[in-house]
């Protein structure tokens, strides 16, 4: 088992590493000569950790949030020796809220069998439509049956609920929506993160951060997760403290859960409709 210390020179010295390497191309190609000498000579960078690389399947789809993506994706793609796949039904743009497009690099048809971590991001009107999406829920039952973890943040655990992945699991997601897990199958759980089995699901959009360094030290280490949180300097201090409906307070929460009624409505009837796909109806 490899300790703290010769954890931190290894990965420390595979960022210095890729750091010197893209400072030196870039002098390189402006026109200002490389290093000379002995030490620029013998200057290697670490290779990538040996065996196959783990496979990361997230998905995208139009209608999604953002930041339930992104937060994750910064430390996954952090992770050495890894394949981080953008999935969707085409290769190319696909429209999120925000009029930000994210963009797919693997089709569905085209993703790997067998992976280490499928993820699925949240964000209405977007998990509406997944829901009743038979090509995309397909593929989740199909890649979630043999994935290593199958996770989700916000409204994404809708999606694998939907699918038939949250049967007899507990689950979290935005707390607006966590009363409507139990239609799929799974129990509520009003955390930050929840972990049961090989099941990993993230609260609302912002949980995504710590989602992402918790599924971090699954895969390598909570070594390799602090090095990449002092890295990338998360270290949240917010401005207000209204983040959940107990700290904001009834009438911040009321209102709302006014504007998310047609969200959550169209949400609860796709579940019901999956919950009879999927013969969870009780009779």
């Amino acid at each position: 088992m490899i300790d703290r210390r010769s954890f931190g020179k290894q990965v420390g010295a595979a960022i210095a590493a890729s750091i010197l390497s893209e400072r030196s191309f870039a002098q390189n190609t402006s026109g200002m000569p490389a290093a000379t000498g002995s030490a620029a000579s013998t200057q290697t960078t670490p290779a990538a950790p040996a065996g196959p690389p783990l496979e990361i399947g997230m998905l995208l789809y139009p209608g999604m949030l953002p930041i339930d993506f992104v937060g994750p994706h910064a430390f996954l793609s952090g992770v050495m020796n890894a394949n981080v796949r953008l999935l969707w039904k085409t290769v190319g743009p696909v429209a999120a809220v925000g009029k930000l497009s994210l963009v797919a690099t693997t089709t569905l048809d085209d993703c790997p069998k067998n992976l280490d971590v499928l993820f699925v991001p949240g964000g209405s009107p977007g998990t509406i439509a997944l829901m009743q999406d038979d090509v995309v829920l397909d593929f989740l039952a199909d890649r979630g049956s043999r994935a290593r973890y199958v996770t989700s943040v916000c409204t994404g655990s809708l999606v694998l609920g939907a699918a038939g992945l949250l049967k007899g699991y507990r689950a979290t997601s935005h707390w607006d929506k966590l009363e409507i897990l139990p239609l799929l199958g799974a129990t509520p759980v009003q955390e930050r993160i929840v972990e049961d089995r090989n099941r990993i699901t993230g609260a609302g959009a912002t949980s995504g951060l710590d989602f992402g360094l918790f599924l971090v030290s699954k895969l390598k280490s909570q070594q390799y997760a602090e090095l990449q949180q002092l890295l990338n300097e998360y270290d949240p201090h917010p401005p207000f403290h209204a983040g959940t409906p107990k700290e904001a307070g009834p009438e911040l929460t009321a209102d709302i859960r006014k504007m998310l009624a047609a969200s959550h409505e169209g949400a609860r009837k796709a579940a019901l409709g999956a919950q009879e796909r999927l013969g969870l109806a009780k009779g």
